[in-house]
């Protein structure tokens, strides 16, 4: 029964998808409308996080800017149909990305595309699968019809190769090895295990050291990759490649990565990934933040 639900659900997604942009961001601004009073946890994780990155600002600011990235998210949310089924000529018009150079003037190289969580990261991928071979980590879903939804979305163009978090980091390895860019999204707490405490936004943040570890071993390029919601779509920064990195120590390899994703932060802050509890993992003897 569950799974036939899900198949209904995935044809009303399917639907969705022939409408056009205008009618799609105005769908997303009124679901985010909506749900920024009713989802009341995921309201206080968004606010708690960005009274922290940004204790200069005033309550009001804070709300008006939690109140923004909901409506940011959702429009992402509500426009993933047409990223799992839009013709690739629909795709190319409305993800319009910069800097494919960078990577084409690395071909035949190991090649890290640092993907932060923007509202806008999965259209990056979409776009960039137009273009690239590429591997990525995700969060395999319970649901098998959510998963196969998941997978071909991703793949549409180039066949991505999709690792579960439980691969671990030699398959991530063996494949870079294997001329896949690997699409990495650093910034989440996972926890204690294998994490180390950097500074985000002046707040020690429990980070996965990977990015450094993963250059180590494979001798990868890192190239940023910056997606920013605009309202005809999207636009996608390849930037230029990191010089000097790895550096001294994974730890300050980790910090560095940090301060980029703040700087990234700054020139978007309604578009980061807010609702996502950052500072969950705390040093120990350190006060939680989120009820």
């Amino acid at each position: 029964m569950k799974v036939a639900l899900t198949w209904v659900f995935v044809g009303f997604l399917w639907l969705l998808h022939w409408l056009p942009m205008p009618l799609l961001r105005a769908i997303g601004w009124a679901v985010g409308t909506v749900a920024f009073p009713l989802a009341r946890e995921r309201r206080e994780v968004a606010m708690t996080n960005l009274r922290l990155c940004f204790p200069e600002l005033e309550a009001p600011e804070i709300r008006r800017l939690a109140g923004a990235h909901f409506v940011s998210f959702c429009r992402a949310v509500v426009d993933r149909p047409v990223l799992w089924w839009g013709s690739r000529r629909r795709i190319e018009r409305l993800i319009r990305v910069q800097g494919l150079d960078h990577v084409k003037a690395l071909a035949g190289r190991p090649v890290i595309l640092l993907c932060p969580h923007f509202v806008g990261l999965d259209a990056a991928g979409t776009r960039l699968n137009v273009d690239l071979l590429g591997c990525t980590v995700y969060s395999k879903p319970k649901n098998p019809v959510l998963d196969w939804l998941l997978q071909r979305g991703r793949s549409r163009f180039n066949p991505t190769l999709m690792l579960s978090r439980q691969d671990g980091m030699r398959r991530i390895v063996r494949a870079i090895g294997e001329n896949r860019a690997f699409y990495y999204l650093p910034d989440q707490d996972f926890g204690p295990k294998e994490s180390i405490f950097v500074p985000f936004f002046g707040v020690q943040a429990a980070t996965i050291p990977a990015l450094s570890r993963l250059v180590r071993l494979t001798g990868a390029v890192v190239l940023p990759v910056v997606s920013f919601q605009r309202p005809d779509g999207y636009e996608v920064e390849v930037q230029a490649p990191w010089v000097d990195f790895p550096g001294e120590s994974v730890e300050a390899d980790t910090a560095f990565m940090n301060r980029f994703i703040e700087s990234q932060v700054l020139r978007m802050p309604e578009q980061y990934f807010w609702l996502h509890k950052r500072f969950k993992t705390r040093p120990p003897g350190e006060q939680r933040f989120y009820q």
